[in-house]
Parts: structure tokens; sequence; C-alpha cells
């Protein structure tokens, strides 16, 4: 059971950081709950807004329905009752309501829905994909602009006219005006969140559109830096933003970007190079290479 409605939920989600732990994995790509427990422990015991389990950062897209099930279990259970646990649905419409299903019987508090199954949909069907798990789950819903769901504001509008249990927007495109447009039209209607790879390079930009929260990969890893990040940025401290992110943000992107998909990679080597491993990415993600992990350990005890 859900302890908070979904209007109290985006009230909470809005005024923190939000991140999404790694899966951990074992050698034979094997779900390693008990890593997994340790992890979330970890994360939960600094002052997080909200975790978001087997999303993308959390490699859900590698999930099966029942792993993924299983890593909101034990997320809720090892956290739940300290910082609010959030689950994803995804795939096709049906998927995402079996996610979403036993996300809410797991005692999740949420739901992020990723871009439905891979194929190109106009807006009707966007909205009646988005209502199908809105109707489904009495938790509060947050959809996620990015690939083939790029929601207009009108779209957006009647959604929310429709779902009160729809209370979020995250943004993975960063296309302005369209920011611009969803939130003049919605308001505090709904919350907003950053949601492109490594977000606090967009984060001080965007919260002048009103996204006053963001979701932090590198928040696994080097948790009170991207706490005292997001610090700067609520607090519009540009110097301090733009140190941090000359001193840190910009050459993790420039490691990030030497090989596709390492935006989650990387953040698994973040964990390996601060000796807290939570074990190899899944196929088709590959692993930091030796040299590319070296500069990452060096990196991380520059700003340790």
């Amino acid at each position: 059971m859900a302890k908070y409605s979904p209007q109290e939920l985006a009230d909470t989600l809005k005024e923190g950081l939000l991140s999404f732990p790694v899966t951990s994995f074992d050698a034979e790509l094997q779900f390693d709950e008990e890593n997994y427990r340790k992890h979330l422990a970890w994360q939960a015991s600094f002052p997080v807004a909200g975790l978001f389990a087997a999303g993308g950062t959390g490699e859900g897209f590698s999930l099966t329905p029942a792993e993924s099930a299983h890593v909101v279990r034990t997320a809720v259970d090892e956290v739940g009752s300290r910082v609010p646990v959030l689950a994803s649905a995804g795939g096709s419409t049906a998927q995402a309501i079996e996610n979403a299903k036993a996300a809410e019987a797991a005692g999740a508090e949420g739901i992020l829905l990723l871009p439905p199954y891979l194929t190109e949909a106009d807006q009707e069907g966007l909205i009646e994909h988005v209502s199908a798990i809105c109707s489904a789950t009495s938790l509060g819903v947050i959809i996620y602009n990015r690939a083939n769901a790029i929601y207009k504001d009108t779209t957006v509008a009647a959604l929310a006219e429709r779902h009160e249990n729809l209370i979020g927007f995250k943004d993975g495109v960063g296309d302005l005006e369209h920011d611009a447009r969803v939130y003049a039209k919605l308001g505090d209607r709904l919350f907003y969140l950053g949601g492109l790879p490594t977000a606090e390079t967009f984060a001080l930009p965007l919260l002048q559109l009103g996204m006053s929260t963001y979701s932090s990969a590198m928040y696994n890893f080097v948790p009170q830096f991207a706490l005292d990040f997001y610090r700067d940025v609520r607090n519009n401290d540009r110097v301090a933003v733009n140190k941090k992110l000359n001193d840190f943000v910009i050459p993790y992107l420039d490691i990030r970007d030497r090989v596709k998909g390492y935006s989650v990679s990387i953040v698994k080597g973040g964990l390996d190079a601060i000796g807290r491993s939570a074990g190899p990415v899944r196929p088709p993600l590959q692993n930091l290479a030796e040299q590319d992990l070296a500069d990452l350990k060096a990196l991380i005890a520059s700003v340790s």
C-alpha cells in the first residue's frame, strides 16, 4: 500500500534530487539481490528525494517482467520506509500495465512510464497508451518524453485532464521550445524533471523552464558531489555550477562519449572505481575498457 497519494508524491519529488540505482548483477549476469540491497542502503543514507528502481540506469530494458518485479520488491523492502521508491513501466501497453500492477503490488510509490515498444506513434495513440497505464494503477505516473514518445503540450494537457494520477513530465530530449510549451500550458498541475543523459549538464538552464529537479546517474557513486551540485543549481549559483562542470562533469562526459552505451556502463564503472562494485552490465551494453576505468577512477579521486 502506497504511503503517498499521487499529489503528495509529486510535492516530495519536485523539491529534491532524484536518482536511478544501478541493478546489481553477478558474474553470470543474474540479479544479485544481496549486493543490490547494500547499494540501496548506501544510496538511501543520503538525503535523496526519490529512487527509481529498474529504470534506465538500472538496465530495466534488459530485465524480464519477473526480474523487474523482483528488483522493485527488493528496493521497497530495503529502503521503502526511508525514501519513496518508484518503478518503471515499458515495452508494449500490455507489458507496461503488467509492470505497473506489479509495482503497486510491491508497495512502490509511483511509476515512470518509459516510451512504448519500438514503433512510430502519433498523439492519439500515445494518449491511449498512457491512459491504459494510468487507468491500471492508483499510483502516480510520470511520463518520459523521449525517443518515440514525444508528447505535445496539448497531449499532456488532455492526459492530465483525464487522469488525476498523472503527476509528472520527464524530458529526455532537451527541446527548449517544447519544454516551454508544456510548462506554460500545464503550470503547477505537474512537476517537471530533467532526464537527459548526465542531467547535471543541463540542470541550470532547465531550472528556468520550471524543471525543479532531475535524475542524477552519478549520484550512484558520488552522492555527496551530486547533492552539492543540485544545491548549487537550486540556489542559481552559476559560479559554483560552472566550477563543478569544469572540474568533474565535463571530463566525465568526455569519458562517457568514447563508446556508445557508456552512459549506463560508466555508472557501474564509477562504482567499481570506488570499491562498491555492482557487477557487470548486460549485453548489448559493454563494460568500461581498462583505460577508461582508470581515467574515471583518477577523475573521481580528484573531487573526493
